[in-house]
Parts: structure tokens; sequence; C-alpha cells
């Protein structure tokens, strides 16, 4: 049983890091900053791996608030930094 509460609490704690960050990405985004600039900030460097950031840029509601365009970039950007798996 604790592995399984520990379990939970990992999920929510990053779901909850998640949600933060999107918070953060929106409200940088809406002062005029590119997406693949704010990826750079250690807020979310510190708090995301490369991998979580790929994932949360796959999120329909973020893409909507933050335009196809920019999300796309910042992918590249993403992709371009990060070792593919062989």
């Amino acid at each position: 049983m604790a592995t399984l509460g520990g379990f939970w609490k990992r999920l929510f704690s990053s779901t909850s890091m998640e949600e933060q960050v999107v918070a953060y990405l929106t409200r940088e985004h809406a002062r005029g900053r590119r997406v693949s600039e704010i990826l750079q900030d250690r807020y979310i460097q510190n708090r995301l791996t490369p991998q979580q950031q790929a994932r949360l840029l796959d999120r329909p509601e973020l893409v909507k608030a933050l335009g196809e365009q920019d999300v796309d970039a910042a992918r590249q950007s993403l992709s371009s930094k990060t070792p593919t798996a062989s």
C-alpha cells in the first residue's frame, strides 16, 4: 500500500507541476515572448524534463492558447536539443 500511495503522490505532484508550468507558459506568452524562448527559462528547466516539455506541447488546450505556429516552432527547438533514442 505504501508503494501505491507514493505512486499517487508522484502522479498528482507531477500533474500539479505541469499545471503550474502551463500557467507560466501562457502568462509569459501573453506578455509577448516566444514559446521556444520561454521553454529555456530556468523555471521550466528545473521542473520538467525535455520529454515532459514535449508532452506538454501536445496538449490541445495549450496549442489553442499559444497558437499552433508558436508551438510547432517550440517543438522543433525541443527536438533539436533532445537526443533521439536508438
